[in-house]
């Protein structure tokens, strides 16, 4: 019988999801479970699981669409079930850990099941026509009249090995991935694989009239001639769109104030080359961003109104007597801040640990929609860039963010004396109705005192 599969609540309430890639293609047989589909929401890249086993009949959607939640997404025809209402997927992680019990449900925790072992083979179509699913684009090396009058070819083969970024990054350049793997053959495709094959690509087709590669076609960003190339249009989607939207929400809510202290970090930057000689090999690496993050756990037990936020329908400030840290990560697909729970409990080492896995988690585009929201203070190390100071905007909900400026070897005052010494520059924007000026200046006076003198502050942790 046939059953629809629609697009279910990926978490936290998200309306909307674009796919990013098919795994299967109509015709296909699939086992419950297996991975569907790579879709892209604000907060993340998910795979989605199947929630039936049986033959898929229809997808009805392409790669690059934007589908929303409760919208038919995939039609199955299952062997000797009876026919019923369109299913979607439960969004909350309850029901998948009963699952994970009983063996006989979907995985559906959010973010898609986990990769098993090894993915089920699937049943090659007897169709000649294949679906448009994000699969080979025969487009990309042929000659321009034939992309205008003829529709686009594609055929079914299996996934490519690369990461999300990689992925992300050859859809933005309209390389599709099957054809350098075909190339390559068995191996994880990189970045630099991707620029490779465009320059063979361009050399190939040169003075044939066709299309280059880097001009994708839509939703990638696309150019617009008139004469020559003046503009490039990129579609607002994914982290991208919901960074702006909660920007927009957050300077147009909250009374945004900043204030900014330079510091001589001497100390600290000496306490952590002092660490990392006597750490282990596999040891997490602490850095300028771990110490920082200690000392404003330690600053906001003094000054709890910056770990505050302010409830306008109950009337209310809520103070939270935890640290659900938000550490901005600049990522291929846009800002995102994941959290770090109850850091505010966890010693120097465990800290650097969970940075250096948020990290790693960010940039792989698999960060999990649940840990990109509850944040109750945030940090954004500006410094990596080269950069002094700026005027960071609040994450909605939150009463307070620090800036990390680079740390300058320049000269100082340093007892009485001129010497050269590392001084960084802190920006601290908060929400002025929860905080007033005096406070937030003895917060980050109080979290410049601990990068002053390190090992007297960690005493007091």
């Amino acid at each position: 019988m046939k059953q629809e599969f629609l697009l279910p609540d990926l978490g936290e309430g998200l309306t909307e999801a674009e796919i990013v890639q098919w795994l299967v293609a109509e015709g296909d047989t699939v086992t419950l479970n297996q991975t569907l589909a790579e879709v892209e929401t604000a907060k993340a890249v998910v795979e989605l699981p199947s929630p039936h086993a049986g033959v898929i009949t229809t997808l009805h959607a392409a790669a690059g669409d934007v589908v929303l939640v409760g919208s038919p997404l995939v039609a199955f025809e299952i062997e000797g079930a009876e026919e019923s209402a369109p299913s979607a997927a439960p969004a909350a992680a309850a029901p998948a850990a009963e699952h994970a019990e009983e063996g006989s449900g979907p995985n559906l925790v959010g973010y898609g099941a986990a990769p098993s072992a090894g993915r089920p083979m699937r049943r090659a179509r007897r169709s000649a026509t294949v679906v448009a699913s994000a699969e080979t684009d025969v487009r990309i090396a042929a000659p321009h009249d034939a992309i205008d009058e003829a529709p686009p070819v594609r055929e079914h083969r299996e996934r490519p090995r690369s990461t999300p970024p990689v992925r992300a990054y050859a859809k933005a350049q309209g390389v599709d991935l099957t054809l350098v793997a075909a190339e390559l053959g068995d191996r994880v495709i990189t970045r630099a694989d991707v620029d490779a094959y465009r320059e063979r690509i361009a050399e190939r087709t040169a003075g044939f009239g066709a299309r280059p590669a880097a001009e994708p076609a839509a939703p990638a960003p696309r150019s617009v001639a008139t004469g020559e190339r003046r503009t490039t249009r990129v579609p607002i989607r994914g982290v991208r769109k919901a960074t702006a939207e909660a920007m927009v929400q957050s300077a147009f809510t909250a009374p945004h104030v900043t204030t900014f202290h330079t510091v001589d970090v001497t100390a600290t930057t000496e306490l952590i080359a002092s660490l990392r000689a006597g750490a282990a090999a596999d040891a997490p690496r602490i850095g300028v961003l771990t110490v920082v993050a200690k000392a404003v756990c330690l600053a906001l037990g003094r000054y709890p109104g910056l770990n505050s936020h302010w409830d306008a329908e109950a009337g209310e400030i809520v103070q939270q007597h935890f640290v659900d840290l938000g550490i901005a990560a600049a990522t291929e697909r846009g800002l995102i801040v994941p959290i770090i729970r109850d850091a505010e409990r966890m010693p120097l080492g465990e800290l650097a640990g969970a940075i250096a896995e948020l990290t790693r988690t960010a940039r792989s585009g698999k960060t999990p929609p649940a840990d990109l929201t509850g944040g109750t203070f945030s940090l954004t190390n500006i410094g990596v860039f080269g950069i002094d100071a700026g005027t960071p905007i609040l994450p909605p909900g939150q009463t307070g963010i620090l800036a990390l400026g680079a740390v300058r070897r320049m000269p100082w005052e340093h007892h009485g004396e001129i010497a050269l010494r590392d001084v960084m520059t802190l920006s601290l924007s908060f929400d002025h109705r929860v905080v007033d000026g005096a406070e937030g200046s003895q917060f980050l006076k109080a979290v410049a005192d601990v990068l002053q003198e390190p090992g007297r502050a960690m005493l007091l942790a």
